[in-house]
């Protein structure tokens, strides 16, 4: 399988392209800078390109078997709300230019519904610095829910989501759609490292197709 990750820099991004890297696929790395990882391998390729020149994605992702997009425009950018969804819509315009139909979306924990009707981004408790982008994440998989030419899966990390100490995922997870998976403790967690199991994972079992996902232990 050749994926091309998109937002393949960031903490998400890079810990999804070493799973993928892992099990032997070829990957093609999309960023501003992907000179920004530090990664050597004979089944990797670097491309640099703004998201936002539609036709210039579609060129790079031409091609490829799947898309993942890691897309994320930044917590601390004041206009992150709007960032987030034209820059969301620009990629799933390029992958409908580009001809490959498998389209993965990295998204947020917000639009989870932690009690009938209500999602975890309008609860009272949420915490006001994160509100625009899960807001964000939460209405562009309205938009997508609506995408019928893409075989799109978006996938809903866990509320609490940290990276392993050492880098290592469990592989021991449990899957849920759209309400967050709590443990015996009524906690939803998960290591990044097992987020990008559960992405490779879904390409390779299209489990989710036209559908949200979600995980935790």
């Amino acid at each position: 399988m050749k994926i091309a990750l998109i937002g393949a820099t960031g903490n998400v991004g890079q810990t999804i392209l070493n799973e993928a890297l892992l099990r032997g696929y070829e990957v093609t790395a999309i960023a501003r800078d992907p000179k920004k990882l530090d990664i050597t391998n004979d089944k990797l390729t670097l491309k640099a390109v703004d998201i936002f020149n539609i036709d210039s994605l579609a060129e790079a992702l031409k091609g490829h078997d799947a898309v993942v997009s890691a897309y994320n425009s930044g917590w601390a950018n004041p206009n992150i709300y709007d960032d987030f969804i034209a820059g969301s819509e620009a990629i799933q315009q390029a992958v409908k230019q580009s001809g490959v139909k498998r389209l993965l979306v990295i998204g947020g924990a917000g639009s989870l519904e932690i009690a009938p009707g209500v999602q975890l981004v309008d609860s009272p408790n949420f915490p006001a610095a994160y509100k625009p982008g899960a807001s964000a994440a939460r209405d562009y998989l309205n938009i997508l829910r609506k995408e019928e030419n893409l075989d799109w899966t978006f996938l809903s990390p866990a509320i609490n989501m940290h990276p392993d100490a050492h880098g290592e995922p469990t592989r021991k997870f449990r899957l849920g759609t759209d309400q967050p998976v709590f443990n015996e403790k009524g906690e939803n967690n998960i290591l990044i490292e097992d987020l990008a199991v559960a992405v490779i994972d879904e390409l390779e079992n299209n489990q989710f197709i036209k559908r949200r996902f979600t995980l935790g232990y």
